[in-house]
């Protein structure tokens, strides 16, 4: 119990620092005609109990970033939040706002994505809204989401879809990945 309590008191300054970094950046400009992913994350009270952001928004004419957040019970499997994905391919943007389907599929505080040990959890999401034509509205992705522990900086993000939506597989990994993931 002292354990879980300890985590417990390290994590929540995370949240709480995660929270700030993402509404930080949400008030910043985007890239020169880059998708605002941050206005497609509604704002969040509280403290997130999982999130990511894998890296700065686009200043170029090619390249990707990433932001989510949102709550998980993990003694249930429940999960709500937001995800965003912003994609640019000779100018040309695509964004993707995508939502969990409700449940956890995989957690383990033991895992190892990126070759580090992390809290690590896979959940399927829904497209809700998209820009790419060819990636529709209702189709399933899965996302999962690393968060390294120890002092390592090296969490990971990965997206992986089928279909329309196959251009936006990707995999966002190191030090300008930060990720949170509960523990328990």
């Amino acid at each position: 119990m002292r354990h879980a309590r300890r985590r417990l008191v390290t994590l929540l300054p995370s949240c709480a620092g995660l929270a700030v970094t993402l509404s930080a950046v949400a008030a910043g400009p985007a890239g020169a005609g880059v998708a605002p992913c941050f206005t497609q994350i509604p704002p969040f009270s509280g403290n997130p109990q999982w999130g990511f952001h894998t890296g700065p928004p686009l200043t170029g004419r090619n390249g990707s970033y990433a932001r989510g957040l949102g709550d998980v019970r993990l003694s249930t499997g429940s999960i709500s939040g937001t995800v965003c994905q912003v994609d640019v391919a000779a100018g040309k943007e695509r964004l993707l706002v995508l939502k969990p389907t409700g449940h956890v599929i995989s957690h383990t505080h033991h895992g190892t994505l990126g070759g580090h040990l992390g809290n690590l959890m896979t959940v399927d999401l829904k497209v809700r809204s998209s820009t790419d034509r060819n990636c529709k509205v209702g189709t399933i992705g899965r996302m999962t989401v690393e968060a390294t522990y120890n002092g390592v900086k090296d969490s990971t993000v990965e997206f992986v879809f089928h279909g329309g939506c196959a251009g936006h597989s990707h995999v966002y990994r190191g030090p300008q990945v930060a990720a949170l993931v509960p523990e328990s």
